[in-house]
């Protein structure tokens, strides 16, 4: 018998897996709006997420706040900043805040960190003026990883309530608008509803300054706390049509033209044109008559 030498079979070398590669990112998000408007004195809330990148690893993050205000004119006030986390304020821009430009935050993996920015718009804030807040988080070993949250606030005017006596209304309007003339007092319009009593409408900037100008005035009680939405006056400043409140088959009089004094009942109305076809009662052939819905008084409503 012949004899060969074969050679030991060889195992197969399992190759380790290739590492899989994270990609370090943050993510700081802003809920809601990032650009707001504010009537002067007010305030907004910006709420933030600082998430932290999937690896597994706590982290050390490094947040900076920067802001760049900006005045329509000279000697405007500079408005309020703050940001704050659950445990306190972590920056400010009070001239008496004692702190660190930067702060740092140890964040272990699977968790995040929440942030709440206050704007606060001064009471002296001219319309147009705002401020631009970033806010800055990367990471402390690797500053490369980074994301900046940028907030904007600007300033609004407002619309506030005068109280003032009965009566009085159009005497305190135009009170306030002579003030509104020779002081800079940031008063925009003046509103003097004919169906409200005791009150008048006043489109301001600055509230501390529309309040002392207040003060100076005879039938005035100081100002409404609060402000007052476009949407509660908007119906004072669209016109009604010259026919509102009146239907067919009410009994009119009417006060102008050809037959200025006859009574007549309504039978059409044309909201469009704005006339109202009648018929009189003293007519000897019931003849209908288009008039201007002006030309007539109700004296009796359809039941």
């Amino acid at each position: 018998m012949e004899l060969f030498d074969v050679e030991p079979a060889k195992k197969e070398e399992k190759m380790p897996p290739p590492a899989q590669h994270v990609e370090k990112s943050i993510k700081l998000e802003v809920t809601g709006d990032t650009k707001r408007s504010m009537a002067s004195g007010d305030s907004s809330d910006f709420e933030m997420a600082l998430r932290l990148p999937e690896d597994g690893q706590p982290h050390s993050v490094v947040i900076r706040v920067d802001t760049l205000f900006t005045a329509t004119e000279e000697g405007s006030p500079e408005w309020f900043v703050r940001l704050f986390d659950p445990l306190g304020v972590v920056w400010e821009n009070t001239p008496s805040a004692d702190q660190e430009d930067e702060r740092v935050f140890d964040i272990m993996p699977g968790h995040e960190k929440t942030f709440t920015l206050t704007i606060a718009s001064p009471t002296g804030a001219r319309f147009g003026d705002k401020v631009t807040v970033l806010v800055n988080a990367s990471l402390k070993n690797d500053p490369s990883v980074t994301d900046v949250a940028t907030l904007q606030a600007s300033a609004r005017q407002s619309i506030l309530a005068v109280k003032t006596s009965i009566g009085h209304e159009k005497t305190v309007a135009d009170s306030l608008a002579s003030r509104a003339r020779g002081k800079p007092i940031g008063v925009f319009a003046i509103l003097s509803p004919a169906t409200i009593r005791g009150y008048v409408f006043v489109e301001a900037m600055n509230t501390d300054a529309l309040r002392e100008a207040v003060k100076g005035v005879r039938r005035t009680r100081g100002l409404v706390k609060g402000e007052t939405s476009f949407g509660e006056i908007e119906h004072f400043l669209t016109p009604k049509p010259i026919v509102s409140g009146i239907v067919e088959g009410d009994i009119v009089e009417l006060i102008a033209g050809p037959f200025k004094g006859e009574k007549a009942r309504v039978q059409q109305i044309d909201e469009a044109k704005e006339e109202i076809t009648v018929e009189l009662f003293e007519a000897m052939v019931p003849i209908p008559v288009t008039i201007r819905g002006d030309h007539v008084r109700v004296l009796e409503k359809e039941k």
